[in-house]
């Protein structure tokens, strides 16, 4: 009882820890995502008045003029006072946060995606050979494109330039002969939240000034290998920073661009979470050791009240125990008479069967005599007649014997039932003491059933003979067949005397005549035996309806298709 009281204390105290845990990793998640979500919001915006702007800029007739006139040298002059205001100008400005649109540089590509260089770079922004390399494309493009890459500065180190590259067309072909490319310093480098840190990662380099080089250049690693396991373009796990753990958040920034991928990178602390998962950890905890407690004392103290119940119900067992053994010493010796009642049943109907034959030939000989009165002769045939009724009542009860062994086995195969319904109808009809029965048949052609034969021959025979039997002088006898879904059932009615409701229960078992008078002719052996035999083909035997002047009874059998090359045994 205590061990179990434990077990189930234990497992509340797990159930309720995951689900806190779950719940605080589930606002945890809440909360970081409204935070992404705000920076997205803003990134957005941003976005939408840079393009608005830079589009603005290369629908300037003045660099229409310059470019598809081929002058080149006159690109950077004429472009001066159209983007004068496009540089940023003085210091940085105080609110880092603040929307702020000044670029960086700018520059213009040639028909090959190759930049055309300035003639004074001091006034559109300062750019090394290998920066300039960064910016190139294989071609121009047709639509916007937004890219990222690093460059050294004297005054900053190296940092991260963000790039709109904006395609030029011709106003006089359409065709793009230019692109206007311009840089600005990224909105995540300079975002100050206070529990989040952002950065770009880029060609396996990272770039997040909020970290330590040993953390960035191990956390750019790490990246790398997330970045390359898939291709989604949002996704997050846990890493571990200063010994604290944090969650990592990255997304694409620029998909389907030609420039080469860059991802946003946001770290979110886990400590205070962690803290307060602990914490609560240890509440539940504290919590179960209790209640565990308080189950070791309530399992005690029941223990001590239901102990002596279980003395009590030892007791009883050992009896219940003597009591089964005597029973199944009883059914053994039950099994046993068993046996030897249907050996001796098999064994005295063959034996019956030589002196019933022996006495058949001998009134079959005296038959053939003709020196005897015609009375001799009438005594002689009713004998002969009796020793055939003999015979098959041995039948019946060597069949019934072999059943009781379980000897009797079915070979089942495909039956005709419609044959043999109207095989026995027609015998019925020649019997020379045929009653004068009306016979009604509603039998559908060609319908069979899984049995053997002779057996399904026997069942047919003993309810049409009965129906015989137990009719009335101008009453009438219906065979009717119908099909049903699990296989084909048989009704044979009749009308005459019917069966008392308190034997209604009885006809099925051996010997019993059903309330039949002895004016009847039979040894009531012929309902069980039919009843047996349905059984073993699969099917079953039962009394449908006697009342007013109608008895009906009805078997099923099974299809070919359900039993077919099978076989039962008794």
């Amino acid at each position: 009882m205590m061990l179990v009281i434990g077990i189930l204390t234990m497992v509340a105290v797990y159930i309720v820890q995951r689900n806190a845990v779950a719940d605080a990793e589930r606002d945890l998640q809440q909360e970081f995502r409204s935070a992404l979500t705000s920076l997205d919001r803003a990134e957005e915006a941003r976005h939408q008045v840079l393009a608005e702007r830079c589009r603005s800029l290369v629908l300037k007739p003045r660099l229409h003029a310059a470019l598809e006139d081929n002058a080149l040298d006159l690109l950077y002059p004429s472009a001066k006072d159209e983007l004068r205001d496009l540089l940023r100008s003085g210091e940085p400005n105080s609110d880092p946060s603040a929307l702020t649109l000044p670029a960086t540089f700018y520059r213009f590509l040639n028909a090959s995606g190759s930049v055309i260089s300035p003639p004074n770079p001091a006034e559109v922004g300062r750019l090394s050979a290998a920066d300039e390399s960064q910016i190139t494309l294989a071609k121009l493009p047709t639509n916007t494109q937004i890219g990222y890459f690093f460059r050294s500065s004297r005054d900053r180190g190296e940092i991260i330039d963000e790039i709109i590259t904006l395609p030029i067309y011709s106003t006089e072909t359409g065709e793009v002969i230019s692109a206007l490319v311009v840089g600005f310093e990224p909105l995540q480098l300079r975002a100050k939240e206070s529990k989040m840190r952002s950065g770009i990662w880029i060609n396996g380099r990272l770039s997040l000034p909020a970290l330590s080089a040993p953390a960035v250049e191990a956390l750019s690693h790490d990246l790398g290998a997330q970045i390359l396991r898939g291709t989604a373009e949002r996704n997050n796990f846990t890493i571990s920073l200063d010994g604290s753990p944090h969650l990592l958040f990255f997304r694409i920034l620029n998909p389907q661009s030609m420039f080469p991928p860059a991802y946003e990178v946001c770290i979110y602390s886990l400590q205070n979470a962690t803290a307060r998962r602990r914490k609560l950890q240890a509440q539940i905890v504290g919590a179960g050791i209790g209640l565990l407690a308080l189950g070791f004392l309530a399992s005690h103290f029941a223990a001590g009240r239901l102990s002596r119940p279980v003395e009590k119900l030892a007791i009883e067992s050992e009896a219940n125990l003597a009591g089964r053994e005597r029973a199944e010493a009883t059914l053994a010796t039950t099994s046993q008479e068993l046996k030897r009642s249907s050996r001796f049943s098999a064994d005295a109907s063959h034996q019956l069967k030589s002196p019933v034959t022996v006495l058949r030939v001998g009134i079959e000989s005296l038959l053939a005599r003709n020196d005897f009165d015609a009375p001799v002769y009438d005594e002689l045939s009713s004998l002969l007649h009796q020793t055939y009724r003999l015979t098959g009542v041995i039948d019946d009860l060597l069949l019934l014997s072999r059943m009781d062994a379980g000897r009797l086995s079915i070979d089942f195969s495909s039956v005709d039932l419609t044959e043999l319904v109207n095989e026995w109808l027609d015998d019925l009809s020649a019997l020379p003491d045929s009653m004068d029965v009306q016979i009604e048949k509603k039998v559908s052609p060609g319908l069979h059933v899984a049995g053997e034969k002779r057996y399904t021959s026997l069942i047919v025979q003993n309810l049409i003979e009965n129906a015989r039997k137990y009719n009335r002088p101008g009453g009438r006898i219906r065979v009717a067949t119908r099909r049903r879904r699990e296989g084909v059932a048989l009704s044979i009615g009749n009308t005459g005397s019917t069966i008392p409701p308190a034997a209604q229960e009885h006809i099925f078992e051996r010997f019993n005549r059903g309330g039949a008078g002895g004016n009847v002719a039979g040894h009531g052996l012929g309902l069980n035996l039919a009843c047996e035999l349905a059984l073993l083909h699969g099917g079953e035997l039962r009394l449908v309806s006697s009342a007013n002047d109608w008895t009906e009874f009805e078997v099923s059998f099974q299809v070919p298709s359900q039993r077919q090359n099978g076989a039962g045994s008794a």
